[in-house]
């Protein structure tokens, strides 16, 4: 897809939120209803476009340099009028346009959850963290996104504030609501679950999922080899009842098991009767543990097939899930979504989505963008930072084709698949509005 139709593409589904500007607006008959500098089509387009510059200086550059260009204050004033759920839809209808335009038969996608530190703000209970052992109290949002690792785009995203988070019910949804009649869904240890798995495989989709080689997780609950590395199917029957039969039957603990009433299982009844009968619910799935290292393992649970995915590509195909780790840094530090341009809860989830929207379009340009190979030790690929950076302003309508393309394949950075680093976690604070880059 060329730069100029996926802009027309993005612009489109911007109009077609802000004809049904109604739908959006805190007050439907007010809201929007004179003829204004800002209109909504204005607003959601500006607020995409923009990076981590101060809102004034985003402003300048969004109207061109015009002495027209309207305050801080009037932008604040217009974008409060709209609900994030208009930048939610557009994010989604573009992402779903993006998909349509693909041709592939199993795409291969990873979940995951990402903090989201914002302005702190006492009054929002669900997202204020009070301070523990002398520390800064803070507000958390928590993102939750399905990611397809071929393509690297978002193709769904949930946000949640933090005292109301559950990855569960996010990679529930978002699996649940999909248009996909299949793929190939990946996910750490912390979506650990039956119920989780159990969507995956009424979705008619294939799961991989990291699990927990301790206790306390569904390895423990099963018979397994004292080895290093094992591969091993099993056809597990699921069931709430607990008769003198089924306790019988549970002993056999590699082909069933009791769930719990207190453990959130969609596909059992939570109660029943004493002479109701024994329900029972079938995951088939294999357990495979495989070395990393020289003495490091991981456990995966998989419904793939043996025979077209035997335990090295698996170990080849969880290794990839790696790629929605390395998205969340683009998509935090080169597209900016840790410097907001508000302190209101609302309009944060705007620009969630909005730098959602841009990583895509980003993302599907630079993608297209041919990179000549060359004699070299390394291959090369495009640097995101600086393809990101002319992508919006392409957006914006200041450089075009085919300057875009030549600078950012002129703009290069070397892949090296085997580096490896120490990561150092560091605390991250809010950055005030005064200080922000030009």
């Amino acid at each position: 897809m060329k730069p100029e139709q996926v802009k027309d593409l993005l612009i489109s589904q911007i109009r077609t939120i802000s004809a049904s500007a109604k739908s959006f607006c805190a007050n439907p008959n007010k809201d929007f209803s004179r003829k204004r500098k800002l209109t909504m089509e204005k607003v959601i387009a500006g607020v995409i476009g923009m990076g981590s510059g101060s809102l004034t200086n985003e402003l300048i550059d969004l109207f061109n340099d015009s002495v027209e260009t309207p305050t801080s204050s009037a932008f604040c004033q217009q974008r409060c009028k709209i609900d994030f759920e208009a930048f939610e839809i557009v994010f989604r209808l573009f992402s779903k346009k993006l998909y349509d335009s693909f041709d592939d038969k199993l795409p291969i996608l990873a979940v995951d959850g990402s903090k989201i530190q914002i302005p702190t703000n006492p009054d929002d209970v669900d997202s204020f963290l009070p301070s523990k052992n002398g520390k800064k109290p803070y507000n958390l949002l928590h993102l939750n996104a399905l990611y397809n690792l071929k393509h690297q785009i978002y193709q769904d995203a949930i946000i949640q504030k933090i005292k109301s988070a559950n990855e569960h019910l996010a990679l529930i949804e978002m699996v649940d609501r999909s248009l996909l009649h299949s793929a190939i869904l990946m996910a750490d240890r912390g979506y650990e679950s039956y119920n989780n798995l159990a969507h995956v495989q009424e979705k008619g989709w294939y799961f991989l999922f990291r699990i927990k080689d301790g206790d306390y997780g569904i390895k423990q609950g099963l018979t397994l080899p004292d080895e290093d590395s094992y591969d091993i199917s099993f056809e597990l029957n699921l069931t709430r009842k607990q008769t003198k039969e089924v306790k019988e039957l549970t002993k056999d603990r590699n082909h069933y098991r009791r769930i719990p009433s207190d453990m959130i299982f969609d596909y059992l009844p939570t109660k029943s009767r004493k002479n109701d009968p024994v329900k029972f619910y079938k995951l088939s799935f294999r357990i495979v543990r495989f070395a990393i290292s020289k003495d490091t393992y991981e456990t995966i649970i998989t419904n793939l097939p043996n025979d077209k995915y035997p335990q090295d590509e698996l170990k080849k195909l969880y290794a990839s899930r790696w790629g929605i780790e390395t998205s969340f840094r683009d998509l935090k530090y080169t597209m900016g979504m840790l410097d907001f341009h508000s302190k209101k809860v609302g309009c944060i989830q705007q620009e969630i989505y909005a730098h959602l929207t841009m990583y895509n379009f980003a993302e599907m340009i630079t993608s297209h963008v041919v990179i000549k190979k060359k004699q070299r030790k390394y291959t090369y690929k495009a640097n995101f930072s600086i393809a990101a950076h002319m992508c919006r302003k392409f957006y914006r309508g200041i450089t075009s084709p085919p300057n875009l393309e030549t600078i950012i394949s002129r703009n290069l950075v070397p892949i090296r698949p085997d580096r490896h680093r120490v990561r150092y976690p560091t605390a991250r604070i809010f950055r005030g509005f005064l200080y922000r880059v030009a």
